[in-house]
């Protein structure tokens, strides 16, 4: 639901007589409320419990992608959007908290690397539908049938999953800010969250505009072949469920840093104008984001002792705030100074965030945790 614009985003300048960078709005205003509401979702799933939260967000986020379908001006399409995010502030750091509260803590990373596997198969299916059949029946039914496919499966998540064991904690407004205070205060968490924010930049940052240039001479691809380069993401899939199990046998500071290098050494594969060349170096920078993000995001549950929803939530915000900014001045960058130009700010990003990874290796572990 989430990222299913992302391959539309040429058919909106069209529709919508708008920029590159207008158009990256249907997507930077959804990531945008998310990661502010997500703030809050950890603690409102710790009082009406993990499943209820998440199964509610789903079913509202896939009513709202439904009347995007219907949207009769660019404005009620993004404010739509920005509802989509609202709803689905719900899941992704109450899913994070959910596996890391229900799992064995040695099978944490194996799991959450399963999670982000399907979350990668959903994006990419999401991504690749859209595409598909925005050729034949243009942006409205693509986005129609995706809200409507997620109905659906919010339908079958509620009946499937199972309740989570532990009790439900009363709201505790008050300690909501010093929880915060307390996770910004761990120098490993700050590095994490701002490589969350890094990684998820350089990366949507790619999706974003790739088409763009993919559309365009010397390429000239149509909307639904240049949606068959999400394909890509099974590499994601298979890349985020592998690094999770080795980062469970060899410790997380020893392989971060090698599997966010992927992402650099990707965009300089995407410069020279040769169309295979430039479908592996997306593919290497996907294997290094999906790796990368992998790691990252259950080293936040195992690292924050308490309030792990809370810390999950913050990685998460900072991440999709990343999104909607690299996102959005990606438009501007690609605008101004066409892929070239985009290829340096997404190496950038990518770079930032290796060297965060570097920073982070040296990074003692908390007195709680005794594994790397």
């Amino acid at each position: 639901m989430l990222y299913c614009v992302q391959p539309l985003l040429p058919s909106f300048t069209r529709a919508f007589s708008i920029s590159p960078a207008a158009a990256s709005l249907s997507l930077s205003a959804a990531t945008a409320v998310l990661a502010v509401a997500m703030i809050f979702s950890g603690a409102l799933s710790d009082a009406l419990g993990r499943k209820t939260v998440m199964g509610a967000s789903l079913a509202a986020a896939g009513a709202a992608t439904l009347a995007a379908s219907f949207a009769p001006d660019w404005t009620t399409l993004v404010a739509l959007r920005a509802l989509t995010g609202l709803a689905l502030s719900g899941v992704p750091a109450v899913a994070m908290a959910y596996l890391v509260e229900e799992m064995d803590r040695s099978s944490v990373g194996f799991a959450v690397g399963l999670y982000i596997a399907g979350n990668t198969l959903g994006g990419m299916g999401g991504r690749l539908a859209s595409a598909g059949i925005a050729d034949v029946g243009g942006w409205r039914g693509a986005v129609g049938i995706v809200g409507l496919v997620s109905i659906g499966c919010a339908v079958v998540f509620a009946f499937a999953l199972p309740k989570e064991k532990r009790a439900l904690a009363p709201a505790q407004p008050i300690a909501f800010l010093p929880a915060l205070a307390m996770h910004f205060r761990d120098p490993g968490l700050r590095y994490l969250f701002a490589m969350g924010f890094l990684l998820m930049g350089a990366f949507v940052a790619t999706y974003n505009y790739i088409g763009f240039r993919l559309e365009a001479p010397p390429f000239s691809l149509s909307p639904g072949v240049v949606g068959l380069v999400y394909s890509i993401y099974l590499i994601g899939a298979v890349s985020s469920t592998v690094t999770g199990e080795l980062a469970g046998r060899y410790g997380r500071r020893r392989i971060v840093g090698f599997a966010i290098a992927f992402m650099p050494i990707g965009v300089l594969l995407t410069l020279p104008e040769n169309l295979w060349l430039m479908i592996l170096g997306v593919g290497v920078l996907t294997i290094g984001f999906f790796a990368g993000h992998s790691i990252a995001s259950s080293w936040v549950g195992l690292r924050a002792e308490t309030g792990k929803a809370q810390a999950s939530s913050l990685y998460l915000f900072f991440y999709y705030v990343g999104s909607s900014l690299a996102g959005s001045v990606g438009g501007w960058v690609f605008t101004l100074g066409a892929w070239p130009g985009e290829a340096a700010f997404i190496g950038a990003l990518s770079g930032l965030a290796l060297l965060i990874a570097f920073k982070l290796a040296r990074v003692p572990p908390p007195a709680h945790v005794r594994t790397p």
